[in-house]
């Protein structure tokens, strides 16, 4: 089916399906992923990679101590943060050239060996091939191990994005809206125009990877809990060839791990371009309760919080004008961002609002800084000048948070990059415990004691990910002092 014949559907479309009883499918998968002797190593291109996960650490550097500390700690699982979603090109190629020389090192001094997943955005945007094919060819020459194959597995319940008879979805509202037909695929940068994951692997392969070729894990036969049938897919794929999963419910990716679980014992080897959602069920992270205000917000600070807002996708600017209904009192800046075409008027702009920010925050009062919501109109065409206009922005918003002397009641950025820079630029984080997730899909993490602020809960909120109210809904939980009032 082509693309231009590809239609919304309904959600109650899920209702077709066989329904499993999902406790007991947790009991079958428990020793499936208690025997997996591999580590799990996980390449996040931005923060928000952690947002299934808990009680796991993830690494702001990929240097061969980290990778070692990692693969010989006590977590069957550690995320290193790449950013690559906002490198260029050839940024990406060496930071991935780089990351697999130090990976294949560390394990060769260490005697583990590990599984690799590259996880990405859900929505199906990032450097992709090119970052697991420099990942392939750099730990195949350097290890002598062959990848057969690469797993395509985007569903992310959280997100709202779902992947049925091949083709990927992005939930809105009672609607499931096929990939290529949202304002994801449209991004300058990573943009496609297949929600059919075969074709999408074709265009993006530039047909190195024919979509006839591509292995399709079906809905019908997970549902079936035909184990050894996908384990076969598996067995018999080849040269790198592509695997797509099928998955509405979390049930499905954990039908699918008991099958890759037997395919990887018996010596296949695949690399993994994945969401959130397979991290949490192959790592067996058991699900905790969302997070409260008494384990994020810590006692004695009086000061008021700080919410910095720098992503522009609709989404974000919904839940932005939300916010403003919070039932609990806000001050809003500002961030003019036009001030990148002043000489000097970044600069100028972040010490305004560091200024005011914390002549708030002093007073026990929480502010939103959020970058102006119209998108800043440059007098060129240069992609490099663009880039460099829209990286300095960047820079002068998350200097308010790395500039700023008075230490906040909480923090939270919204938006992949802005938070990956915040927690790196700004709170110089360099390991992280993720604590769980303050709403599902928005996880947060406890700095460590090298931090800016250490030991502080930072909350890392997805440009794309909840519904219009989970913004406000979140702040609220931050500000709710009636727990310690009782």
């Amino acid at each position: 089916m082509s693309e231009s014949e590809l239609k919304p559907l309904n959600i109650k479309v899920f209702e077709n399906f066989r329904q499993l009883d999902e406790p007991t499918i947790d009991v079958v998968l428990d020793p499936y992923v208690r025997d997996m002797k591999q580590k799990i190593v996980i390449l996040d291109d931005d923060p928000t990679g952690v947002q299934t996960v808990n009680d796991v650490y993830v690494y702001t550097d990929w240097t061969v101590e980290t990778f070692k500390k990692g693969l010989e700690g006590q977590k069957k699982l550690f995320f290193i943060l790449t950013n690559s979603r906002g490198l260029t090109v050839p940024e990406t190629r060496a930071v991935h050239t780089e990351i697999a020389h130090n990976l294949a090192q560390a394990s060769r001094e260490t005697g583990v060996d590990f599984i690799l997943i590259s996880r990405s955005d859900s929505t199906l945007r990032g450097h992709y091939p090119l970052e697991t094919e420099v990942l392939r060819s750099v730990l195949e020459e350097e290890t002598g191990n062959r990848f057969n194959g690469e797993i395509l597995f985007p569903y992310f319940l959280e997100g709202g994005r779902f992947t049925m008879n091949n083709v990927h979805y992005v939930k809105d509202g009672d609607m499931l809206i096929p990939a290529a037909q949202t304002e994801f695929a449209k991004d300058k940068s990573f943009g496609y125009s297949n929600s059919d994951l075969r074709y999408y692997v074709e265009e993006k392969t530039k047909g190195e990877y024919a979509a006839e070729d591509v292995t399709c894990i079906s809905l019908q036969d997970l549902r079936d809990c035909e184990i050894d049938k996908i384990a076969n897919q598996l067995m018999a794929v080849h040269s790198f060839n592509k695997v797509i999963v099928n998955a509405i419910s979390c049930v499905d990716v954990k039908i699918f791990c008991m099958a890759l679980c037997k395919a990887l014992q018996l010596g296949r080897r695949f690399i993994f371009r994945s969401a959130g959602s397979l991290c949490k069920v192959i790592g067996g992270v058991k699900s905790k309760p969302l997070l409260t205000r008494r384990e994020l917000v810590l006692p004695g600070n009086t000061n008021g919080g700080i919410v910095i807002i720098g992503s522009h996708v609709k989404k974000t600017t919904l839940q932005f004008e939300e916010l403003k209904n919070c039932k609990y009192p806000l001050e809003f800046i500002e961030f003019h961002a036009a001030r990148v075409l002043e000489e000097g008027g970044l600069e100028d702009e972040t010490k305004q609002v560091i200024a005011k920010a914390e002549s708030f925050l002093v007073e026990g009062k929480s502010v939103v800084v959020y970058t102006s919501r119209e998108l800043v109109k440059l007098n060129t065409t240069d992609k490099d000048e663009i880039l460099q206009a829209s990286v300095a922005i960047s820079n002068a918003l998350v200097a308010v948070v790395g500039d700023m002397t008075i230490k906040p009641n909480f923090i939270i950025a919204k938006g992949g990059i802005t938070s990956s820079d915040v927690g790196t630029k700004a709170l110089r984080v360099k390991r992280a415990r993720v604590m769980g997730q303050i709403k599902p899909g928005i996880p947060v993490w406890m700095t460590g004691d090298e931090s800016k602020f250490p030991y502080m809960p930072y909350v890392i909120f997805p440009g794309n990910v909840g519904e219009v109210t989970t913004l406000r809904e979140a702040v609220e939980v931050l500000m709710d002092d009636s727990e310690e009032n009782q």
